[in-house]
């Protein structure tokens, strides 16, 4: 199992065991080396000042100056210096007060003598070689070690014995012992100052740029890392928000393209739907009056029409032109889907243009009985390409008659709104359903299940008549109305 652990805490940890290791450290050399390197430094420097003193010794002449530089040479060693003469006596130079003399060093010092003494062979043998002798003495009495430096004088013919004590350098080892404990109380606090220090320095910029990570991760570039600093992370920083920046970019592009790509498909779907749809209503209205003509001609070839070949071959006839409507709607239909197809516009009066298209008709509406009403405005001008519009006329009113009973209405009538003229088309009869308001402009679609051929009608007028009002900016529709329906699109007019 992984522990997760923040940043601070994890530096916090390191500095710790960084500085416990340290003054661990320490605290062990000084343990272990510490005593030896003081004793053998205490020893080669009270070497080589006795070494100094004997030879200013040598050259100080009265008692005065003898006892003040042993004084300054004792209080500037820590120690006790005695002379033993050429005669073997011992000479203490220094104050020779009853109390001085019988002080615990002078004693150390007596008791260093009395040890050579016993050693006459090896006090002989040093006092001939000239050479001195650093060693420490273990006084038993006052259990204390004292370093011991005996420099024999050939010049004078005495030897000189420099006595220093060691107690100072055990108490200066308990007390830095001591002291550690304090380096590490000081050390903890120390620590904590500097975790502070890379929370604000290190952690809480690491913390923002990674929720800002986070954040592109689940894509979502929007954070952006406020850069406080010319360092490293914020220069990490900038080249976040950079890819961020780009990342938003890209990702916007790719939408922007899987938007359309998906608009092209549903396009493609559509035209798909369209086109099968297309094909099977074009079947569909070709399949009866190809029947029809195939088997009335073959009638008349196998004689079985004698009586009235007139009447079928007029049949024929009559289905061919169906089939040619069908055929010259489809080519229409496809020039004004396709976009190239060009309006001839020009102004012409809609009302003489209604009252034209609707006298084609008197007959059917004679034989349908229909009464129709005429409700239109005289001499209005308006914009647009006359022949086109005549073809939405008759569209109109062909749907209309065609969803009109016998003895029903038909009305059309126009009115101005602002720089509009509105043209409606209404027939009396049932209403289309809601869900097939918006479908009656689709190719092949009719409200008439029977598909009743007795008008005609290819199942693409109101497909071209969407299309012509489109190309003409119309405002038009059907609606429903109590007892009928109604179809309307509209002009600009000219003033």
């Amino acid at each position: 199992m992984i522990i997760k652990k923040g940043i601070t805490a994890k530096l916090f940890f390191i500095t710790l065991a960084f500085f416990a290791l340290f003054i661990s450290s320490l605290l062990i050399f000084q343990s272990l080396f510490f005593q030896k390197f003081y004793i053998n430094r205490k020893m080669t420097t009270l070497e080589n000042n006795v070494e100094k003193f004997k030879e200013t010794y040598n050259k100080t002449i009265t008692n005065e100056d003898i006892l003040s530089l042993v004084r300054n040479f004792e209080d500037s060693n820590n120690s006790k210096v005695a002379v033993l003469d050429k005669y073997g006596y011992l000479n203490f130079v220094s104050d020779s007060d009853e109390k001085q003399v019988e002080s615990a060093s002078v004693r150390v010092i007596k008791e260093v003598i009395d040890n050579w003494r016993s050693n006459p062979g090896a006090f002989a043998d040093m006092k001939r070689s000239g050479i001195s002798k650093t060693y420490i003495f273990d006084n038993k009495v006052y259990n204390v070690k004292n370093i011991v430096c005996v420099f024999p004088n050939n010049e004078k013919g005495e030897v000189i014995f420099a006595v220093s004590s060691l107690q100072p350098v055990n108490e200066a080892s308990t007390v830095i012992k001591q002291f550690y404990v304090y380096i590490y109380i000081t050390a903890l606090i120390f620590i904590i100052i500097l975790s502070l220090i890379y929370s604000n320095m290190i952690s809480k910029p690491l913390i923002q740029l990674n929720k800002t990570a986070s954040k592109m991760v689940n894509l979502n570039f929007s954070e952006k890392y406020i850069v406080k600093s010319n360092d490293e992370i914020g220069n990490l920083g900038n080249t976040l928000n950079f890819l961020a920046e780009n990342l938003n970019n890209t990702m916007n592009s790719l939408r922007e393209a899987n938007e359309k790509l998906k608009s092209d498909i549903e396009k493609e779907r559509k035209l798909e739907k369209m086109r099968k749809e297309f094909v099977g209503g074009v079947s569909h209205e070709l399949k009866t009056p190809i029947s029809l003509i195939e088997g009335y001609a073959e009638g008349i070839k196998d004689n079985v029409f004698q009586e009235d070949k007139n009447y079928y071959i007029d049949v024929i006839i009559d289905e061919a032109k169906k089939m040619g409507a069908l055929v010259s709607d489809m080519l229409d239909l496809s020039q004004l889907e396709s976009g190239n197809f060009k309006l001839k516009r020009k102004n012409f009066y809609i009302d003489k243009l209604i009252n034209s298209t609707i006298k084609k008709y008197y007959t059917m509406f004679n034989e349908g009985e229909i009464d129709v009403d005429l409700s239109i405005n005289n001499n209005v001008l308006t914009y647009g390409d006359p022949i086109r519009i005549e073809q939405v006329l008759t569209n109109f009113i062909t749907n209309a008659i065609r969803h009109t009973d016998k003895k029903g209405k038909i009305t059309i009538d126009t009115r101005q709104v602002e720089n509009r003229v509105y043209v409606y088309v209404k027939n009396s009869g049932n209403n289309i359903e809601k869900e097939e308001l918006s479908r009656i402009w689709d190719k092949f679609y009719k409200v008439d299940k029977s598909r009743n051929r007795s008008i005609g009608g290819t199942g693409l007028g109101l497909a071209i008549t969407k299309n012509i009002l489109i190309l003409h900016n119309s405002d038009f529709g059907v609606e429903n109305f109590q007892g009928g329906v109604a179809f309307y699109f509209s002009l600009y007019k000219v003033y």
